[in-house]
């Protein structure tokens, strides 16, 4: 499964700076669906974030999916990758 990479940051309440990648279907081009994805995944975290829009999420590139990647993605239409300050 090919996986389009949306390179995501997003102030959280505390001023730290989140880096996490949302990785969807590549069929998948509607950016709002791409950001209701990542407001998904914010809704999960212990902290308050700024609100994620374009300006904070962008398409990186598309890559080959790993298995665990396929997995997210059939059980929530999506996968994460968390790089900085998303715990």
């Amino acid at each position: 499964m090919k996986v389009s990479v949306w390179d995501t940051y997003v102030r959280r309440e505390d001023g730290k700076l989140m880096h996490f990648d949302i990785l969807v279907p590549d069929h998948i081009t509607d950016e709002n669906t791409v950001f209701d994805f990542g407001t998904e995944y914010l809704k999960t975290k212990p902290f308050e974030t700024l609100k994620l829009t374009a300006k904070e999420c962008r398409l990186c590139h598309i890559e080959q999916a790993t298995d665990e990647m396929v997995a997210a993605i059939q059980n929530n239409g999506f996968a994460i990758i968390e790089m900085e300050n998303c715990n």
